[in-house]
């Protein structure tokens, strides 16, 4: 297997062959960023390799240790098939949005962030928008609607090589916004 495994649930191979300066992935809660290179440091006394990832929309720094990329929870951008299937996701209405209590439902959809799944992702902006419609969220829930449509939108625009503003029209015509 590559250096980079994916933790999603989709059936398609999310692994990733050694990267290389300019590559793009996606790190569970940050988006989509692009290896910049390697940077060995001295932490505890101990050399160290790096790989260095520059998120795109933030240019947030992120240094992941050599040895560590398997349990980093970083993976390839999503295919056309992946696409698809998160545009599935995302039209789906036959689903239970959860009747616990804001704190519980918090909880699960960060898990769900956490994971780095594009499906889970998909999944959280989905049961907000829909909750939404029935109820006020909460603050927290705001936010984290917030971050599950900009993490959509942004690896939507690179998958489907076109803009975010393509992407947020799909999204509002999906949801109807």
């Amino acid at each position: 297997m590559g250096a980079v495994a994916m933790l999603g649930h989709s059936s398609a191979d999310y692994g990733m062959v050694e990267p290389k300066v300019g590559q793009l992935a996606v790190y569970p809660l940050r988006g989509v960023a692009q290896f910049q290179g390697m940077e060995e440091k001295q932490v505890m006394g101990r050399s160290l390799t790096f790989w260095i990832l520059q998120v795109l929309d933030s240019n947030e720094k992120i240094m992941i240790p050599v040895g560590k990329l398997d349990s980093s929870g970083l993976r390839e951008v999503i295919d056309d098939k992946e696409v698809a299937e998160v545009y599935a996701i995302l039209r789906a209405r036959d689903v239970n949005v959860s009747d616990e209590t804001w704190v519980r439902r918090y909880r699960s959809y960060d898990e769900k962030l956490k994971t780095g799944s594009i499906h889970e992702v998909a999944e959280v902006l989905r049961d907000l928008v829909l909750r939404k419609d029935q109820k006020e969220l909460s603050f927290g829930e705001r936010r984290m609607l917030d971050k599950a449509r900009r993490l959509l939108v942004q690896e939507l625009s690179i998958a489907k090589e076109t803009i975010k503003d393509e992407i947020e029209d799909d999204l509002n015509q999906i949801f109807a916004c």
